[in-house]
């Protein structure tokens, strides 16, 4: 039996028909019109009835970054896309002329389900997943069931506070993990090198065409992999953020396995290791326990699709 796993993301919706053992036979895709939640409907449904003809297609799982309700069907809130409490399950199911049975997940917790039943974490019952994007989501799965929270909203690690009266984060709030652990700080702290350093930064200024407004996270890992200073200890600061912030998630519930996911894995072992460093020497009681490993996550842009489609199935 089938499922389509629909992804939603800032620029693009994505959808995939997944089998049972996390196979995509067929995808396709639209645009995502972010302003307009009733588009966002229509192209969702879309998908659906194009990738479920001819097939035997039981369950549609639909993975939307922000805030998704307990009961797995209302966008409680998205921060770039129009929704504020919207009943999207509802709404995508009207357009579908299908009994299908319908979920609607949060994006990061998606991937960290398709990671934890057919990625990296096939082998743990305990694991936290961190997506190191524009921002940093999470998703925690606790003796082999996701962590949802009372009201759908737990795993959002990225507003877990780390510097008291810190960055300002998008959320309102000050000191945010996110602020330090995400592509948007890789980025902050390189440009930052390059209008003040600009000798230091002068192989990241050449990948940006001399200009520092075009310093990018691609750039960064491109010009560490070619073994460039600056470039290198741009990404082991953020590996050191990641690691630290990962050792205090393990203080509260002790996972096994910790997974890294988002664009950021590129850089590989610059990133890797000073965050495994970073997260044993924060450890609390390092020597009396047994130590979660860090790994990449495997299921890259797909885990989104695989993810909702295998929850929605469940």
């Amino acid at each position: 039996m089938y499922a389509i796993g629909v992804d939603i993301g800032g620029t693009k919706i994505a959808a995939g028909v997944v089998d049972e053992d996390g196979n995509i036979l067929a995808k396709a895709k639209r645009k995502t019109v972010a302003g307009d939640a009733a588009e966002i409907d229509r192209a969702v449904a879309d998908l659906y009835i194009e990738l479920a003809e001819g097939r035997d297609v039981s369950a549609l799982g639909v993975a939307a970054a922000g805030f998704i309700s307990s009961d797995r069907s209302t966008a409680l809130f998205g921060a770039n896309i129009a929704w504020r409490d919207y009943p999207l399950r509802e709404r995508v199911a009207a357009l579908i002329d299908h009994d299908v049975h319908i979920v609607v997940e949060n994006d990061a917790n998606a991937a960290g389900w398709a990671e934890f039943r057919f990625g990296v974490g096939r082998d743990v019952q305990d694991m936290l997943l961190l997506t190191v994007g524009t921002g940093l989501g999470g998703a925690v799965v606790v003796g082999g069931n996701l962590v949802r929270g009372a009201w759908g909203v737990a795993a959002e690690v990225g507003h877990i506070r780390v510097v008291p009266d810190g960055e300002l984060c998008g959320c309102g709030l000050k000191g945010c993990w996110e602020r330090y652990a995400s592509g948007s700080a890789l980025v902050r702290e390189a440009r930052l090198a390059a209008a003040t350093q600009p000798d230091r930064a002068a192989r990241l200024l050449e990948l940006a065409g001399g200009v520092v407004e075009k310093v990018t996270g691609p750039s960064v890992t491109k010009a560490a992999k070619e073994g460039d200073p600056l470039a290198i200890e741009l990404l082991a600061q953020l590996g050191a953020w990641i690691g630290a912030g990962s050792a205090s998630v393990a203080a509260l519930l002790d996972p096994a396995l910790v997974v890294i996911g988002g664009g950021v894995g590129a850089a590989g072992d610059l990133l890797l290791e000073p965050a495994r460093a970073a997260f044993l020497a924060q450890l609390s009681g390092r020597g009396f326990r047994p130590e979660a490993r860090i790994e990449l996550a495997a299921m890259g842009n797909d885990a989104g699709i695989v993810g909702a489609a295998d929850l929605a199935r469940s």
